[in-house]
């Protein structure tokens, strides 16, 4: 198994975070903005100050990065491409949306159970897109060489 390319995951990382925000913001801000309004008036909430929406964007980033972090990881086992990249943002899916979602939107019924479907379906598309946008740019570090590339080498040319 071959080391991480730590600069590759930042990049590709990096990548898919601002994919992932684009969609996002079109998922929530454009066509589920209506239905935002309407249940965070319904807690009370006055709407997006520009704060949280910096703070939305860099986690949006972090999870970009955690998934391209994990479709390093896993490449080595399950190979590299997209049916990888795939597993890896179903997993972040898992984990980072539908389970958050679950708790803290169905559960104690703080939002419409629409609004959590389209939202968690949303966020589906966009890390699993995001992910394999990410993951087009990651590639392993050249092998290193071993002692048997060496000796082989050398009896080569012995």
């Amino acid at each position: 198994m071959g080391k991480i390319n730590w600069s590759r995951v930042i990049l590709g990382g990096i990548v898919a975070g601002i994919v992932a925000d684009v969609l996002g913001f079109l998922v929530d801000g454009v066509i589920l903005a209506p239905r935002w309004f309407a249940g965070m008036r319904a807690l009370g909430h006055p709407g997006m100050s520009t704060s949280e929406m910096i703070g939305y964007e860099l986690v949006g980033i972090a999870m970009g990065l955690i998934a391209i972090w994990l479709y390093a990881a896993i490449r080595p086992r399950y190979g590299k491409g997209v049916k990888t990249a795939i597993c890896a943002g179903l997993a972040v899916w898992a984990l980072a949306g539908l389970l958050p979602n679950l708790c803290f939107m169905v559960i104690p019924h703080l939002f419409s159970r629409h609004l959590a479907l389209y939202t968690t379906a949303g966020f589906l598309v966009e890390i699993v897109v995001a992910t394999i946008v990410g993951a087009a740019l990651y590639k392993e570090p050249p092998a290193s060489a071993t002692v048997e590339t060496i000796q082989t080498q050398q009896s080569a040319h012995a």
